[in-house]
Protein backbone atom coordinates (compact mmCIF):
# COMPACT_ATOMS: atom_id res chain seq x y z
CA UNK A 1 0.00 0.00 0.00
CA UNK A 2 1.31 3.44 -0.87
CA UNK A 3 2.01 5.78 1.99
CA UNK A 4 -0.29 8.88 2.10
CA UNK A 5 1.31 12.21 1.30
CA UNK A 6 2.13 14.08 4.51
CA UNK A 7 4.18 16.99 3.22
CA UNK A 8 2.95 20.08 1.44
CA UNK A 9 3.49 20.11 -2.29
CA UNK A 10 1.73 20.22 -5.63
CA UNK A 11 -0.68 17.42 -6.52
CA UNK A 12 -0.46 16.15 -10.09
CA UNK A 13 -3.41 17.24 -12.13
CA UNK A 14 -5.59 14.78 -13.99
CA UNK A 15 -4.77 14.10 -17.62
CA UNK A 16 -6.01 16.84 -19.88
CA UNK A 17 -8.27 14.50 -21.82
CA UNK A 18 -9.66 12.51 -18.87
CA UNK A 19 -13.40 11.93 -19.56
CA UNK A 20 -14.51 12.32 -15.97
CA UNK A 21 -12.57 15.48 -15.22
CA UNK A 22 -13.77 18.71 -16.75
CA UNK A 23 -10.88 20.82 -17.97
CA UNK A 24 -12.07 23.87 -16.06
CA UNK A 25 -12.88 22.04 -12.85
CA UNK A 26 -10.81 23.16 -9.85
CA UNK A 27 -8.54 20.59 -8.22
CA UNK A 28 -9.45 19.53 -4.69
CA UNK A 29 -6.26 19.37 -2.68
CA UNK A 30 -7.78 19.63 0.75
CA UNK A 31 -6.96 16.01 1.55
CA UNK A 32 -3.34 16.30 0.62
CA UNK A 33 -2.27 18.10 3.76
CA UNK A 34 -3.81 20.01 6.65
CA UNK A 35 -1.78 23.05 5.57
CA UNK A 36 -2.86 23.00 1.95
CA UNK A 37 -3.53 26.39 0.40
CA UNK A 38 -7.18 27.39 -0.08
CA UNK A 39 -8.73 27.14 -3.49
CA UNK A 40 -8.41 30.27 -5.59
CA UNK A 41 -10.27 31.57 -8.57
CA UNK A 42 -8.71 31.56 -12.04
CA UNK A 43 -9.23 35.32 -12.04
CA UNK A 44 -7.14 35.83 -8.92
CA UNK A 45 -3.78 37.62 -9.22
CA UNK A 46 -0.97 35.51 -10.70
CA UNK A 47 0.95 35.42 -7.40
CA UNK A 48 -2.05 33.88 -5.68
CA UNK A 49 -2.33 31.20 -8.41
CA UNK A 50 1.21 29.98 -7.60
CA UNK A 51 2.76 31.39 -10.76
CA UNK A 52 6.17 33.03 -10.97
CA UNK A 53 6.24 36.18 -8.93
CA UNK A 54 9.05 38.26 -7.55
CA UNK A 55 7.28 38.53 -4.22
CA UNK A 56 6.89 34.78 -3.69
CA UNK A 57 10.13 33.26 -5.04
CA UNK A 58 13.78 34.11 -4.50
CA UNK A 59 15.38 35.94 -7.39
CA UNK A 60 18.03 33.22 -7.68
CA UNK A 61 15.40 30.65 -8.69
CA UNK A 62 15.24 31.67 -12.34
CA UNK A 63 18.39 30.22 -13.97
CA UNK A 64 21.77 31.91 -14.28
CA UNK A 65 22.26 35.27 -12.61
CA UNK A 66 23.14 38.33 -14.69
CA UNK A 67 23.97 41.72 -13.20
CA UNK A 68 22.76 44.64 -15.32
CA UNK A 69 22.43 48.15 -13.87
CA UNK A 70 19.90 50.24 -15.76
CA UNK A 71 19.64 53.03 -13.18
CA UNK A 72 22.12 55.51 -14.68
CA UNK A 73 20.86 55.01 -18.22
CA UNK A 74 17.28 55.53 -17.12
CA UNK A 75 18.29 58.63 -15.18
CA UNK A 76 19.93 59.96 -18.35
CA UNK A 77 16.60 59.72 -20.17
CA UNK A 78 17.01 56.43 -22.01
CA UNK A 79 13.95 54.30 -22.54
CA UNK A 80 13.69 50.98 -20.75
CA UNK A 81 14.40 48.87 -23.84
CA UNK A 82 17.26 51.12 -24.96
CA UNK A 83 18.80 51.04 -21.48
CA UNK A 84 18.66 47.24 -21.48
CA UNK A 85 20.22 46.99 -24.95
CA UNK A 86 23.07 49.35 -23.99
CA UNK A 87 23.77 47.45 -20.79
CA UNK A 88 23.96 44.13 -22.65
CA UNK A 89 26.20 45.57 -25.37
CA UNK A 90 28.58 46.97 -22.75
CA UNK A 91 28.70 43.65 -20.90
CA UNK A 92 29.70 41.88 -24.13
CA UNK A 93 32.19 44.56 -25.16
CA UNK A 94 34.10 44.66 -21.89
CA UNK A 95 34.32 40.87 -21.72
CA UNK A 96 31.98 40.27 -18.79
CA UNK A 97 29.86 38.14 -21.11
CA UNK A 98 32.21 35.89 -23.03
CA UNK A 99 31.26 34.35 -26.39
CA UNK A 100 29.07 31.31 -25.86
CA UNK A 101 27.67 32.50 -22.51
CA UNK A 102 24.04 31.51 -22.18
CA UNK A 103 21.77 34.37 -21.11
CA UNK A 104 18.77 34.04 -18.79
CA UNK A 105 15.41 33.45 -20.41
CA UNK A 106 13.39 36.54 -21.25
CA UNK A 107 10.89 35.69 -18.52
CA UNK A 108 13.61 35.19 -15.87
CA UNK A 109 15.54 38.34 -16.78
CA UNK A 110 12.35 40.38 -16.91
CA UNK A 111 11.35 39.24 -13.45
CA UNK A 112 14.87 39.85 -12.06
CA UNK A 113 14.93 43.41 -13.45
CA UNK A 114 11.27 44.15 -12.75
CA UNK A 115 10.41 44.84 -16.38
CA UNK A 116 7.98 43.32 -18.84
CA UNK A 117 9.00 40.11 -20.59
CA UNK A 118 8.16 41.61 -23.99
CA UNK A 119 10.75 44.35 -23.38
CA UNK A 120 13.44 41.72 -22.89
CA UNK A 121 12.27 39.76 -25.94
CA UNK A 122 12.51 42.91 -28.09
CA UNK A 123 15.98 43.77 -26.71
CA UNK A 124 17.23 40.23 -27.35
CA UNK A 125 15.83 40.37 -30.88
CA UNK A 126 17.50 43.70 -31.65
CA UNK A 127 20.92 42.57 -30.35
CA UNK A 128 20.59 39.30 -32.25
CA UNK A 129 19.96 41.23 -35.45
CA UNK A 130 23.05 43.36 -34.75
CA UNK A 131 25.20 40.25 -34.23
CA UNK A 132 25.85 40.63 -30.52
CA UNK A 133 23.69 37.67 -29.54
CA UNK A 134 22.68 34.39 -31.14
CA UNK A 135 19.55 32.35 -30.78
CA UNK A 136 18.58 28.83 -31.81
CA UNK A 137 15.31 27.05 -31.07
CA UNK A 138 15.66 24.95 -27.96
CA UNK A 139 19.05 26.41 -27.06
CA UNK A 140 18.08 29.77 -25.66
CA UNK A 141 19.96 33.02 -26.25
CA UNK A 142 23.75 33.10 -26.12
CA UNK A 143 26.51 35.65 -26.68
CA UNK A 144 27.61 35.40 -30.31
CA UNK A 145 31.15 34.50 -31.34
CA UNK A 146 33.01 37.61 -32.42
CA UNK A 147 36.53 39.05 -32.44
CA UNK A 148 36.13 41.69 -29.75
CA UNK A 149 38.85 44.37 -29.74
CA UNK A 150 40.99 44.63 -26.63
CA UNK A 151 39.62 47.38 -24.37
CA UNK A 152 41.70 50.55 -24.47
CA UNK A 153 43.87 51.24 -21.46
CA UNK A 154 43.84 47.64 -20.28
CA UNK A 155 47.18 46.73 -18.68
CA UNK A 156 49.26 44.03 -20.28
CA UNK A 157 48.51 40.63 -18.83
CA UNK A 158 51.18 38.73 -16.95
CA UNK A 159 51.93 35.35 -18.44
CA UNK A 160 50.85 32.60 -16.12
CA UNK A 161 53.82 30.49 -17.20
CA UNK A 162 57.13 32.04 -18.22
CA UNK A 163 58.44 28.66 -19.34
CA UNK A 164 59.49 28.79 -23.03
CA UNK A 165 57.96 26.27 -25.40
CA UNK A 166 59.30 24.13 -28.20
CA UNK A 167 58.90 20.74 -29.82
CA UNK A 168 61.26 19.12 -27.31
CA UNK A 169 61.06 20.32 -23.70
CA UNK A 170 64.35 19.53 -21.98
CA UNK A 171 64.21 22.20 -19.30
CA UNK A 172 65.30 21.07 -15.87
CA UNK A 173 63.14 21.14 -12.77
CA UNK A 174 59.83 19.49 -13.65
CA UNK A 175 58.70 15.87 -13.45
CA UNK A 176 56.89 13.72 -15.97
CA UNK A 177 53.36 14.84 -15.20
CA UNK A 178 51.88 11.75 -16.83
CA UNK A 179 53.17 9.82 -13.80
CA UNK A 180 50.86 11.65 -11.40
CA UNK A 181 49.04 8.87 -9.48
CA UNK A 182 45.49 9.89 -10.32
CA UNK A 183 43.82 6.70 -9.11
CA UNK A 184 45.79 6.61 -5.86
CA UNK A 185 45.17 10.32 -5.27
CA UNK A 186 41.44 9.90 -5.87
CA UNK A 187 41.25 6.90 -3.54
CA UNK A 188 43.14 8.80 -0.86
CA UNK A 189 40.92 11.85 -1.30
CA UNK A 190 37.77 9.78 -0.84
CA UNK A 191 39.13 8.09 2.25
CA UNK A 192 40.45 11.35 3.74
CA UNK A 193 37.19 13.23 3.19
CA UNK A 194 35.14 10.37 4.58
CA UNK A 195 36.94 10.34 7.93
CA UNK A 196 37.87 14.03 8.28
CA UNK A 197 36.27 15.80 11.26
CA UNK A 198 33.94 18.69 10.54
CA UNK A 199 36.33 21.23 12.05
CA UNK A 200 38.98 20.26 9.49
CA UNK A 201 37.24 22.62 7.06
CA UNK A 202 37.27 25.58 9.43
CA UNK A 203 40.10 28.08 9.81
CA UNK A 204 42.97 26.19 11.33
CA UNK A 205 46.59 26.45 12.39
CA UNK A 206 48.93 28.25 9.98
CA UNK A 207 51.30 25.30 10.52
CA UNK A 208 48.89 23.08 8.56
CA UNK A 209 46.61 20.16 9.29
CA UNK A 210 47.82 17.94 12.10
CA UNK A 211 47.09 14.81 10.00
CA UNK A 212 49.65 15.84 7.38
CA UNK A 213 52.21 17.11 9.87
CA UNK A 214 52.06 13.82 11.76
CA UNK A 215 52.34 11.80 8.54
CA UNK A 216 55.27 13.91 7.33
CA UNK A 217 57.04 13.69 10.68
CA UNK A 218 56.96 9.89 10.53
CA UNK A 219 57.79 9.70 6.82
CA UNK A 220 60.74 12.12 6.92
CA UNK A 221 62.24 10.35 9.93
CA UNK A 222 61.98 6.99 8.17
CA UNK A 223 63.08 8.01 4.66
CA UNK A 224 65.34 11.06 5.10
CA UNK A 225 66.50 10.80 8.73
CA UNK A 226 64.92 14.14 9.68
CA UNK A 227 64.58 14.75 13.42
CA UNK A 228 61.40 16.73 14.04
CA UNK A 229 57.85 16.49 15.36
CA UNK A 230 54.47 17.77 14.13
CA UNK A 231 54.67 20.93 16.25
CA UNK A 232 57.79 22.05 14.38
CA UNK A 233 56.57 21.29 10.87
CA UNK A 234 54.95 23.95 8.69
CA UNK A 235 53.06 23.19 5.48
CA UNK A 236 53.46 25.86 2.80
CA UNK A 237 52.51 26.54 -0.81
CA UNK A 238 55.73 25.40 -2.47
CA UNK A 239 59.32 25.72 -1.34
CA UNK A 240 59.43 29.25 -2.76
CA UNK A 241 56.84 30.44 -0.26
CA UNK A 242 58.62 28.68 2.57
CA UNK A 243 61.91 30.29 1.59
CA UNK A 244 60.27 33.71 1.50
CA UNK A 245 58.79 33.21 4.97
CA UNK A 246 62.18 32.13 6.31
CA UNK A 247 63.95 35.07 4.70
CA UNK A 248 61.48 37.53 6.24
CA UNK A 249 61.85 35.91 9.66
CA UNK A 250 65.65 36.05 9.42
CA UNK A 251 65.47 39.68 8.35
CA UNK A 252 63.37 40.36 11.44
CA UNK A 253 66.09 38.75 13.55
CA UNK A 254 68.73 41.15 12.24
CA UNK A 255 70.18 39.25 9.28
CA UNK A 256 71.36 41.42 6.43
CA UNK A 257 72.75 38.83 4.02
CA UNK A 258 72.46 35.17 3.19
CA UNK A 259 75.07 32.92 1.60
CA UNK A 260 73.97 31.06 -1.53
CA UNK A 261 75.65 28.54 -3.77
CA UNK A 262 77.48 30.11 -6.68
CA UNK A 263 75.13 28.33 -9.08
CA UNK A 264 71.48 27.80 -8.21
CA UNK A 265 67.88 28.61 -9.06
CA UNK A 266 67.38 32.28 -10.03
CA UNK A 267 63.78 32.38 -8.67
CA UNK A 268 65.06 31.49 -5.21
CA UNK A 269 67.53 34.36 -5.33
CA UNK A 270 64.71 36.69 -6.37
CA UNK A 271 62.71 35.59 -3.33
CA UNK A 272 65.65 36.32 -1.02
CA UNK A 273 66.27 39.75 -2.54
CA UNK A 274 62.56 40.59 -2.28
CA UNK A 275 62.78 39.90 1.46
CA UNK A 276 65.57 42.49 1.74
CA UNK A 277 68.52 40.11 2.08
CA UNK A 278 71.80 40.61 0.28
CA UNK A 279 73.41 37.60 -1.40
CA UNK A 280 76.90 36.26 -0.75
CA UNK A 281 77.80 33.57 -3.33
CA UNK A 282 79.83 30.55 -2.24
CA UNK A 283 82.20 28.90 -4.74
CA UNK A 284 81.39 25.38 -5.91
CA UNK A 285 83.52 22.43 -6.87
CA UNK A 286 83.10 18.69 -7.27
CA UNK A 287 82.39 18.31 -3.52
CA UNK A 288 79.65 20.92 -3.42
CA UNK A 289 79.62 24.39 -1.89
CA UNK A 290 82.77 25.68 -0.18
CA UNK A 291 81.20 26.04 3.25
CA UNK A 292 84.69 26.29 4.73
CA UNK A 293 84.68 29.86 3.37
CA UNK A 294 81.60 30.99 5.32
CA UNK A 295 83.70 32.72 7.97
CA UNK A 296 85.35 34.81 5.24
CA UNK A 297 81.97 36.15 4.11
CA UNK A 298 81.39 38.02 7.38
CA UNK A 299 79.29 37.28 10.40
CA UNK A 300 79.42 40.25 12.74
CA UNK A 301 76.06 40.76 14.39
CA UNK A 302 74.14 44.02 14.51
CA UNK A 303 75.10 45.33 11.07
CA UNK A 304 73.47 45.33 7.65
CA UNK A 305 76.27 43.04 6.49
CA UNK A 306 75.52 40.33 9.03
CA UNK A 307 75.39 36.90 7.42
CA UNK A 308 72.36 35.24 8.98
CA UNK A 309 72.05 31.98 7.05
CA UNK A 310 73.33 29.84 4.20
CA UNK A 311 71.09 28.16 1.61
CA UNK A 312 72.36 24.75 0.44
CA UNK A 313 71.22 21.80 -1.68
CA UNK A 314 73.27 19.05 0.02
CA UNK A 315 71.65 15.92 -1.46
CA UNK A 316 72.07 16.95 -5.11
CA UNK A 317 73.42 20.41 -5.82
CA UNK A 318 71.40 22.17 -8.46
CA UNK A 319 72.52 22.41 -11.16
CA UNK A 320 76.07 20.99 -10.86
CA UNK A 321 74.89 17.60 -9.58
CA UNK A 322 77.43 17.29 -6.76
CA UNK A 323 76.64 15.91 -3.31
CA UNK A 324 77.88 18.04 -0.41
CA UNK A 325 80.85 16.31 1.21
CA UNK A 326 80.64 15.27 4.88
CA UNK A 327 83.33 17.68 6.06
CA UNK A 328 81.55 20.58 4.38
CA UNK A 329 78.26 19.66 5.98
CA UNK A 330 79.99 19.70 9.34
CA UNK A 331 81.64 23.04 8.53
CA UNK A 332 78.28 24.65 7.74
CA UNK A 333 76.71 23.42 10.97
CA UNK A 334 79.73 24.55 12.98
CA UNK A 335 79.51 28.03 11.41
CA UNK A 336 75.78 28.24 12.28
CA UNK A 337 76.42 27.35 15.92
CA UNK A 338 79.30 29.77 16.36
CA UNK A 339 77.70 32.72 14.54
CA UNK A 340 74.09 32.31 15.68
CA UNK A 341 73.11 31.58 12.10
CA UNK A 342 71.04 28.97 10.29
CA UNK A 343 71.52 26.48 7.50
CA UNK A 344 68.55 26.23 5.13
CA UNK A 345 68.59 22.77 3.59
CA UNK A 346 66.73 22.52 0.30
CA UNK A 347 66.42 18.73 -0.03
CA UNK A 348 66.56 18.99 -3.82
CA UNK A 349 66.14 15.58 -5.48
CA UNK A 350 66.51 13.90 -2.09
CA UNK A 351 64.16 11.07 -3.15
CA UNK A 352 65.86 10.38 -6.49
CA UNK A 353 69.30 8.81 -6.06
CA UNK A 354 69.85 5.94 -8.50
CA UNK A 355 73.26 4.42 -7.83
CA UNK A 356 73.01 3.98 -4.06
CA UNK A 357 70.90 4.75 -0.99
CA UNK A 358 70.33 8.51 -0.79
CA UNK A 359 72.38 10.46 1.72
CA UNK A 360 70.47 11.33 4.89
CA UNK A 361 69.25 14.85 5.49
CA UNK A 362 71.77 17.34 6.84
CA UNK A 363 69.15 18.53 9.33
CA UNK A 364 69.84 15.53 11.57
CA UNK A 365 73.27 17.00 12.44
CA UNK A 366 71.64 19.83 14.39
CA UNK A 367 67.84 20.34 14.28
CA UNK A 368 68.25 23.61 16.22
CA UNK A 369 70.43 25.16 13.50
CA UNK A 370 69.30 23.50 10.27
CA UNK A 371 65.95 24.25 8.62
CA UNK A 372 64.85 21.36 6.44
CA UNK A 373 62.75 22.13 3.36
CA UNK A 374 61.01 19.54 1.21
CA UNK A 375 58.38 19.51 -1.51
CA UNK A 376 56.08 17.23 -3.49
CA UNK A 377 56.69 19.22 -6.69
CA UNK A 378 58.77 16.46 -8.28
CA UNK A 379 57.50 13.36 -6.54
CA UNK A 380 53.88 14.28 -7.37
CA UNK A 381 53.33 17.54 -9.27
CA UNK A 382 54.26 21.23 -8.88
CA UNK A 383 50.63 22.27 -9.35
CA UNK A 384 49.70 20.83 -5.96
CA UNK A 385 51.79 23.52 -4.21
CA UNK A 386 52.64 21.21 -1.33
CA UNK A 387 55.87 21.78 0.56
CA UNK A 388 57.04 21.74 4.17
CA UNK A 389 59.62 23.15 6.55
CA UNK A 390 61.05 21.41 9.62
CA UNK A 391 61.86 24.40 11.80
CA UNK A 392 64.08 24.96 14.84
CA UNK A 393 62.12 25.90 17.95
CA UNK A 394 63.15 29.57 17.77
CA UNK A 395 61.78 29.98 14.23
CA UNK A 396 58.43 28.22 14.62
CA UNK A 397 56.50 31.19 16.01
CA UNK A 398 57.86 33.94 13.71
CA UNK A 399 57.52 31.82 10.55
CA UNK A 400 54.00 30.64 11.50
CA UNK A 401 52.98 34.24 12.14
CA UNK A 402 54.23 35.27 8.71
CA UNK A 403 52.41 32.33 7.12
CA UNK A 404 49.17 33.43 8.79
CA UNK A 405 49.63 36.93 7.40
CA UNK A 406 50.44 35.60 3.93
CA UNK A 407 47.42 33.33 3.36
CA UNK A 408 46.10 32.19 6.76
CA UNK A 409 46.73 28.52 5.96
CA UNK A 410 47.29 26.12 3.08
CA UNK A 411 44.28 24.42 1.42
CA UNK A 412 42.87 21.66 3.58
CA UNK A 413 41.64 19.02 1.14
CA UNK A 414 45.02 18.50 -0.53
CA UNK A 415 46.69 18.27 2.86
CA UNK A 416 44.26 15.60 4.03
CA UNK A 417 44.63 13.68 0.79
CA UNK A 418 48.42 13.80 0.89
CA UNK A 419 48.42 12.63 4.50
CA UNK A 420 46.27 9.63 3.56
CA UNK A 421 48.50 8.94 0.53
CA UNK A 422 51.51 8.74 2.84
CA UNK A 423 49.98 6.72 5.66
CA UNK A 424 48.41 4.20 3.25
CA UNK A 425 51.79 3.41 1.69
CA UNK A 426 50.67 4.56 -1.77
CA UNK A 427 53.17 7.42 -1.74
CA UNK A 428 56.13 5.10 -1.13
CA UNK A 429 55.06 2.86 -3.99
CA UNK A 430 54.62 5.83 -6.30
CA UNK A 431 58.07 7.26 -5.50
CA UNK A 432 59.67 3.88 -6.20
CA UNK A 433 57.96 3.73 -9.61
CA UNK A 434 59.13 7.26 -10.40
CA UNK A 435 62.68 6.46 -9.32
CA UNK A 436 62.83 3.54 -11.74
CA UNK A 437 61.31 5.59 -14.56
CA UNK A 438 63.76 8.48 -14.21
CA UNK A 439 66.73 6.14 -13.82
CA UNK A 440 65.86 4.59 -17.19
CA UNK A 441 65.56 8.03 -18.74
CA UNK A 442 69.00 8.98 -17.46
CA UNK A 443 70.49 5.74 -18.74
CA UNK A 444 69.08 6.44 -22.20
CA UNK A 445 70.56 9.93 -22.17
CA UNK A 446 74.02 8.75 -21.07
CA UNK A 447 74.06 5.90 -23.61
CA UNK A 448 72.98 8.14 -26.48
CA UNK A 449 75.67 10.71 -25.70
CA UNK A 450 78.36 8.06 -25.33
CA UNK A 451 77.50 6.72 -28.77
CA UNK A 452 76.75 9.87 -30.74
CA UNK A 453 78.55 12.70 -28.92
CA UNK A 454 81.44 11.08 -27.02
CA UNK A 455 83.25 14.39 -26.63
CA UNK A 456 80.53 15.58 -24.23
CA UNK A 457 81.02 14.83 -20.54
CA UNK A 458 77.98 14.06 -18.36
CA UNK A 459 78.66 15.41 -14.88
CA UNK A 460 77.29 14.90 -11.39
CA UNK A 461 76.06 11.94 -9.38
CA UNK A 462 73.40 9.59 -10.73
CA UNK A 463 70.42 11.38 -9.23
CA UNK A 464 67.61 13.81 -9.92
CA UNK A 465 65.79 14.77 -13.08
CA UNK A 466 68.57 16.61 -14.91
CA UNK A 467 72.18 16.35 -16.00
CA UNK A 468 74.87 18.89 -16.86
CA UNK A 469 76.59 18.27 -20.19
CA UNK A 470 80.04 19.85 -20.29
CA UNK A 471 81.49 20.36 -23.74
CA UNK A 472 85.21 20.28 -24.48
CA UNK A 473 87.32 23.46 -24.66
CA UNK A 474 87.09 25.14 -28.06
CA UNK A 475 83.39 24.37 -28.51
CA UNK A 476 80.94 26.96 -29.72
CA UNK A 477 79.99 29.60 -27.13
CA UNK A 478 77.06 28.73 -24.88
CA UNK A 479 74.82 31.44 -26.34
CA UNK A 480 75.38 30.13 -29.87
CA UNK A 481 74.65 26.57 -28.79
CA UNK A 482 71.39 27.67 -27.20
CA UNK A 483 70.39 29.56 -30.33
CA UNK A 484 71.04 26.49 -32.47
CA UNK A 485 69.04 24.41 -29.99
CA UNK A 486 66.07 26.78 -30.27
CA UNK A 487 66.21 26.55 -34.05
CA UNK A 488 66.05 22.75 -33.74
CA UNK A 489 63.01 22.97 -31.47
CA UNK A 490 64.93 22.17 -28.27
CA UNK A 491 64.09 24.03 -25.06
CA UNK A 492 66.93 23.92 -22.54
CA UNK A 493 69.24 26.24 -20.62
CA UNK A 494 72.94 26.84 -20.33
CA UNK A 495 74.85 26.52 -17.09
CA UNK A 496 75.67 30.21 -16.98
CA UNK A 497 71.99 31.12 -16.55
CA UNK A 498 72.14 29.64 -13.03
CA UNK A 499 75.19 31.63 -11.93
CA UNK A 500 74.54 33.85 -8.91
CA UNK A 501 75.42 37.13 -10.61
CA UNK A 502 78.75 38.73 -11.42
CA UNK A 503 80.07 38.14 -7.89
CA UNK A 504 80.00 34.36 -8.37
CA UNK A 505 82.98 32.62 -9.90
CA UNK A 506 82.36 31.67 -13.49
CA UNK A 507 84.61 28.60 -13.37
CA UNK A 508 83.01 25.45 -12.01
CA UNK A 509 84.90 22.22 -11.52
CA UNK A 510 82.26 19.60 -12.23
CA UNK A 511 82.76 15.93 -11.34
CA UNK A 512 82.29 13.47 -14.17
CA UNK A 513 79.24 11.27 -13.74
CA UNK A 514 80.31 7.83 -12.53
CA UNK A 515 78.11 6.03 -15.06
CA UNK A 516 79.49 8.16 -17.91
CA UNK A 517 83.23 7.53 -17.31
CA UNK A 518 84.30 4.55 -19.41
CA UNK A 519 87.80 4.48 -17.94
CA UNK A 520 86.89 4.80 -14.25
CA UNK A 521 88.87 2.43 -12.07
CA UNK A 522 86.89 -0.49 -10.65
CA UNK A 523 85.58 0.21 -7.18
CA UNK A 524 85.85 3.99 -7.52
CA UNK A 525 83.29 5.73 -5.35
CA UNK A 526 80.61 7.45 -7.48
CA UNK A 527 80.99 10.59 -5.39
CA UNK A 528 84.77 10.80 -5.75
CA UNK A 529 86.13 12.90 -8.63
CA UNK A 530 88.96 11.69 -10.79
CA UNK A 531 92.39 12.65 -9.54
CA UNK A 532 93.31 16.00 -11.07
CA UNK A 533 96.19 16.10 -13.52
CA UNK A 534 97.38 19.39 -12.15
CA UNK A 535 96.21 22.99 -11.84
CA UNK A 536 95.74 23.25 -15.59
CA UNK A 537 94.72 19.64 -16.19
CA UNK A 538 91.39 18.52 -17.57
CA UNK A 539 89.84 18.09 -14.12
CA UNK A 540 91.34 21.19 -12.56
CA UNK A 541 89.60 24.57 -12.33
CA UNK A 542 88.96 26.23 -15.66
CA UNK A 543 90.14 29.73 -16.32
CA UNK A 544 87.10 31.94 -16.41
CA UNK A 545 87.67 33.43 -19.92
CA UNK A 546 88.14 29.96 -21.44
CA UNK A 547 85.54 28.08 -19.39
CA UNK A 548 83.96 25.52 -21.74
CA UNK A 549 80.22 25.77 -22.27
CA UNK A 550 77.84 23.48 -20.42
CA UNK A 551 74.18 22.72 -20.99
CA UNK A 552 71.64 21.80 -18.32
CA UNK A 553 69.32 19.12 -19.70
CA UNK A 554 66.15 17.92 -18.00
CA UNK A 555 65.19 14.43 -19.10
CA UNK A 556 61.93 13.98 -17.16
CA UNK A 557 59.38 16.13 -18.98
CA UNK A 558 59.06 14.59 -22.48
CA UNK A 559 56.63 11.71 -22.84
CA UNK A 560 57.97 8.23 -23.53
CA UNK A 561 57.14 8.37 -27.21
CA UNK A 562 58.65 11.86 -27.60
CA UNK A 563 61.88 11.25 -25.69
CA UNK A 564 63.79 9.44 -28.50
CA UNK A 565 63.15 12.33 -30.90
CA UNK A 566 64.34 14.79 -28.25
CA UNK A 567 67.54 12.78 -27.80
CA UNK A 568 68.11 12.74 -31.57
CA UNK A 569 67.75 16.51 -31.77
CA UNK A 570 70.05 17.03 -28.77
CA UNK A 571 72.78 14.75 -30.12
CA UNK A 572 72.56 16.49 -33.47
CA UNK A 573 73.28 19.85 -31.87
CA UNK A 574 76.14 18.46 -29.77
CA UNK A 575 77.79 16.72 -32.73
CA UNK A 576 78.02 20.08 -34.48
CA UNK A 577 79.30 21.92 -31.41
Amino acid sequence: MSRPRTTPGPVPSAPRNAPDTPRSAPRDTSAATPDAAPEVSPDAPRAARGGRARDNAPWTAFGGDLHLDLTERRAAGAGLRAALEDALREAVQDGRLAPGTRLPSSRALGEDLGIARNTVVEAYGQLTAEGWLGSRPGSGTTVAERAAPRPAGRPATVRADRRPTGRHDLLAGRPDLSLFPRSAWLASARRALAVAPHDAFDYGSPLGRIELRQALSDYLARVRGVRTDPDRLLVCAGFGQGLGLLAAALRGRGAGRIAVEGYGLPPQREVLRAAGLGLAPLPLDCNGARTDLLDDLGGAGGTAERLGAVLLTPAHQFPSGAALAADRRAAAVRWARERDGYVIEDDYDGEFRYDRQPLGAMQALDPDRVVYGGTAAKSLAPGLRLAWLALPDELVEPVARLKALADTMSPVTDQLTFAELITSGRYDRHVRRCRLHYRRRRDLLVAALAERAPQVRVTGIAAGLHAVLQLPPGSRPEAELLERARAAGLVLTGLDWYRAGPDAERALDLPAAPDARPHAAPGTSPDEPDEPDGPDGPDGPDDAPDAPPALVVGYATPSDHAFPAALDALCGILRES
